[in-house]
């Protein structure tokens, strides 16, 4: 799945991938309406409601960026119908030939992690069966836990020929809280660093063409820690969360990427999924918030380019 997904970054020349994040704040009052309508003002209603959101930005975005990432905890606040609408925009995007990352952020013992694995990136038995649950291609893994809470996603990955992405630093204000720490048995080293080194020796096991199926998650919002990070993983795909709306521009973004162009993949959610709302694509309206979208991401994908042409 990882040359599939530097294919496709050749292929529309945007080392971007979409956040599906969907907040009813977001959602158009028109599809909120017609969701309400069918439905009722219930979980159902607001499922309905963000699933058609999902769709119409889909529909407007997906030839020209490789990936999506549905993050699961805006599904999972509607409960089982949210979740219905999680697996429905998953299905819908590897339709569209979408490469799918489940920002799903898990990461436990053994055995929980082992079922994690297997509902989001495998197969779980059912009798006589084998039924992929989630199915997302790639999914991101909180490493706390250590090698206990990952190998079994990397077992899953390695026979599924699929991807994961380490959480190594993380793009909100208070990870230094933790990443930041520096380690007395590594000479002073901050926490990041340690978790950076240990992601490449996954990495180093379980490579694609040229890049492993073992990537990273840095934050564009940290762009000189994300300088160091590159030179530890050079052979670790980087998913950079924090374009646009956390602040992160083109321009702090050029040093994720390796000498041949590749190595990063770029995320931004509600840049894109509500651009409509923006000053700058506000002319679009509502009822054509998907091509809004699809100006946001041409617009992102300028702005990377650029950044890379200069750096």
């Amino acid at each position: 799945m990882i040359n599939k997904l530097i294919s496709k970054i050749k292929a529309t020349n945007a080392p971007i991938v979409v956040g599906l994040d969907p907040m009813m704040k977001f959602v158009p009052e028109h599809i909120q309406k017609r969701a309400f309508r069918d439905c009722g003002e219930t979980l159902e209603g607001a499922a309905e409601a963000i699933w058609q959101y999902n769709k119409e930005i889909v529909d407007n975005i997906y030839d020209i960026v490789p990936a999506v990432k549905p993050q699961i905890a805006m599904y999972e606040q509607f409960g089982i119908p949210g979740l219905m609408a999680f697996k429905k925009t998953i299905d819908y995007c590897k339709a569209k030939d979408l490469v799918v990352i489940g920002d799903i952020k898990r990461g436990d013992i053994g055995s929980t992690s082992e079922a994690y694995a297997a509902g989001h990136l495998g197969k779980v038995k059912v009798g006589s069966k084998s039924c992929y649950g989630f199915d997302e291609d790639f999914v991101t893994v909180n490493p706390y836990l250590g090698s206990d809470g990952v190998n079994p996603f990397i077992k899953v990955c390695k026979e599924e020929k699929k991807g994961i992405f380490v959480l190594v630093k993380t793009s909100n204000p208070s990870s230094g809280e933790f990443q930041d720490r520096a380690i007395a048995d590594a000479q002073g080293r901050p926490l990041y660093e340690i978790v950076g080194e240990k992601v490449a020796q996954w990495g180093e096991e379980h490579m694609g063409d040229a890049y492993s199926y073992i990537g990273a998650v840095v934050g564009a919002t940290y762009p000189e820690m994300g300088r160091i990070l590159r030179k530890i993983m050079p052979k670790s795909y980087i998913l950079v969360p924090g374009y646009g709306a956390q602040g992160g521009k083109g321009k702090d973004l050029a040093h994720f990427f390796n000498e041949d162009g590749l190595g990063a993949i770029i995320n931004s959610s509600r840049g894109i999924i509500a651009a409509y709302q923006q000053e700058k694509y506000a002319s679009f309206g509502a009822e054509r918030f998907g091509e809004a979208s699809r100006a946001a991401v041409e617009d992102m994908r300028d702005d990377i380019a650029e950044a890379l042409d200069n750096r």
